[in-house]
């Protein structure tokens, strides 16, 4: 073997990968953000992802793209890790895919019209055709179809290369004994990962396996133990992407890792140690492209088939290897992960921001609930986590804010970017609410710290505000979750009895300080509260009527207009929160301090 063919194996692997690469990049374009749609959206049985995890891993060509994809998945909070593990299950038996697609260029022509059979043509073909729709094409899908047949052509090509090139090294025993080493079970698995790992591709390497079939050297013994091998190395890329990411997702690569080593030992051992009884005839049988995809199809899907009844245990034992270092207070302490790699994908962008969004206004809610059970009892404790919240609240706004403008500069539909539109303006609204839990607490752990408490008559009154906040939170935090607009209706209604609530409280403190049974300092105390309290009230409003004027196409939240609009419908609810949020009557015997 000279120079020449080591040059011309050089490119064809090139070109292989190349064409590989291509392919497999344009089939997702054409597929658009189905894909991975499917592949969030429905997971949510164990057989779902395996089939689901088959199938997009069949379409792009690669096991390690789709694993990626769901770290990426679990690491921005869209997926939880048990989700991904029948997905992770399903991309090794998808992978097994491209080696038939390479069967193809076992195809020989003869003479007439069957000579169009041959790979050489057909591979011309396609690539003629493929240029052709690529320079003619005006929709960028038809384009990509373009692509999708240039890339086939080119790995076609790259395999005929490869093959070509390594035609002469049968005639070279040194190669041929060289090959027939890797049947040592444990240094043909090791070559396999190590050679796979360096291409970061399962599918090539088992591309370039069946490439070298063409020589006759390559025997069952040999290609089993590589197969096995290659399975592992491919686990490399996958670990990569999850480097710094979270706990979930680093789990999630790990279950790759973990399901082919599984897989390799287990069907290994048990092969090996029957072969030492039986002496299977077929070990040193001859393999071509055909027999080395069918191999690789079977050992996969006999390690799917062996793992998928025990993902619990896979979850267990991942758990085991990747333990949680941070404490009970890790969700306090990071802001949300958002993925870059989502950005070109405006479904995918859009549902990690809806993931986001719903759990800080979770967060917010309960914010305000552990600061309004504060205003009851004082606990140091609940006034800390109120603290963190409202940091980890922050820090969801400045996240968020950031990634939605990234995302709103992509094309995006009419409908996307209402939705992002929408998210920017409630973001806000969220943080300014966590801001205002974060005041009641501080003003009642000045209360505490001069010794002052609120009389009967206060703490009566302040609980009718607080069932209303509660109310007005729920239907707040509920009707943008679900997105409902029966339950955003009444948020506003609720807002204007929340109003007149306060101003009645502050006309009853003005009348107590009359009475000279409160002071101008109680009174501020009061005060704080209530315009705390009132404005949490405000910024649901907002959030409310964002979610109302959604429905609508249009971003005009203006109370007034919204009143003016549901004017009778307003009346009625009002009337009806009014009856269910009365303030008590004044105590005839009020005490002579509130402090």
């Amino acid at each position: 073997m000279d120079i020449s063919n080591i040059i011309s194996l050089l490119s064809g692997v090139a070109l292989f990968l190349f064409g590989m690469s291509l392919m497999g990049d344009s089939l997702k374009r054409v597929a658009g953000n189905r894909l991975e749609g499917l592949l969030y959206k429905l997971t949510n049985t164990k057989l779902k992802g395996i089939l689901l995890g088959t199938g997009v891993t069949a379409v792009i060509q690669s096991s390690s793209a789709t694993s990626v994809m769901v770290v990426g998945f679990v690491n921005s909070g869209m997926m939880k890790f048990e989700q991904g593990i029948g997905i992770i299950l399903g991309a090794i038996l998808g992978t097994s895919v491209t080696g038939w697609v390479i069967c193809l260029s076992d195809i020989s022509g003869g003479s007439g019209w069957v000579s169009l059979l041959s790979t050489s043509t057909l591979t011309g073909l396609i690539a003629i055709a493929g240029v052709i729709v690529r320079t003619v094409a005006k929709r960028a899908t038809h384009r990509h179809i373009g692509d999708i047949m240039m890339g086939f052509a080119v790995l076609m090509f790259g395999m005929s290369t490869m093959s070509g090139a390594v035609a002469p090294l049968k005639e070279i025993p040194a190669f041929v004994n060289l090959l027939t080493s890797f049947s040592n079970p444990l240094l043909g698995f090791l070559v396999g990962a190590l050679f796979t790992a360096v291409l970061q591709s399962a599918s090539a390497a088992v591309g370039i396996l069946q490439a070298l079939a063409i020589t006759g050297a390559i025997t069952f013994a040999t290609a089993f133990p590589l197969l096995m091998g290659i399975g592992v190395g491919a686990a490399l890329p996958v670990l990569m992407a999850s480097a710094g990411a979270t706990v979930d997702a680093r789990r999630t690569a790990t279950v790759y890792l973990l399901a082919q080593i599984i897989g390799a030992a287990v069907l290994g051992s048990v092969f090996y140690i029957a072969n030492a009884f039986v002496q299977f005839p077929f070990m040193s049988a001859v393999l071509t492209t055909v027999h080395i995809a069918a191999l690789n199809t079977l050992y996969r899907f006999l390690c799917v088939t062996l793992l998928a009844p025990q993902t619990k245990l896979l979850e267990k034992l991942t758990c085991a290897l990747v333990p949680s270092t941070a404490g009970e207070d890790e969700e306090l302490e990071d802001g949300p992960v958002f993925e870059e790699r989502f950005l070109p994908y405006p479904p995918l962008a859009l549902e990690q921001c809806r993931t986001a969004i719903y759990k800080m206004s979770n967060l917010t809610e309960q914010s305000v609930l552990l600061a309004m059970e504060n205003m009851e009892q004082y606990s140091e404790e609940k006034a800390k986590r109120v603290a963190k919240l409202e940091k980890l609240v922050d820090k969801y706004e400045d996240s968020l804010g950031t990634y939605i403008l990234k995302a709103s500069k992509r094309e995006l539909t009419t409908e996307q970017n209402q939705q992002f539109t929408r998210f920017l303006h409630c973001i806000t609204d969220f943080e300014r609410i966590s801001d205002h839990a974060l005041n009641i607490v501080e003003v009642m752990k000045a209360m505490r710290e001069q010794d002052n408490s609120f009389t009967g008559d206060a703490l009566a009154e302040l609980e009718v505000m607080r069932a209303a906040l509660r109310e007005i939170l729920s239907l707040t935090t509920q009707s943008f979750v679900n997105n409902d607009l029966a339950l955003a209706d009444r948020v506003e209604p609720l807002e204007e009895v929340i109003d007149e609530l306060q101003d009645d409280i502050k006309n009853r403190h003005v009348e107590r300080m009359k009475a000279g049974i409160c002071t101008m300092t109680q009174g501020i105390s009061l005060n704080d509260l209530l315009t705390d309290l009132e404005r949490i009230s405000d910024h649901c409003s907002n959030v409310a009527l964002t979610t109302i004027e959604l429905h609508r196409n249009s971003f005009r939240t203006h109370a007034s207009l919204y009143r003016k609009e549901h004017e009778d419908e307003m009346k009625r609810m009002i009337a009806e929160y009014n009856r269910r949020f009365t303030l008590p009557a004044p105590s005839k015997n009020p005490p002579q301090t509130e402090t």
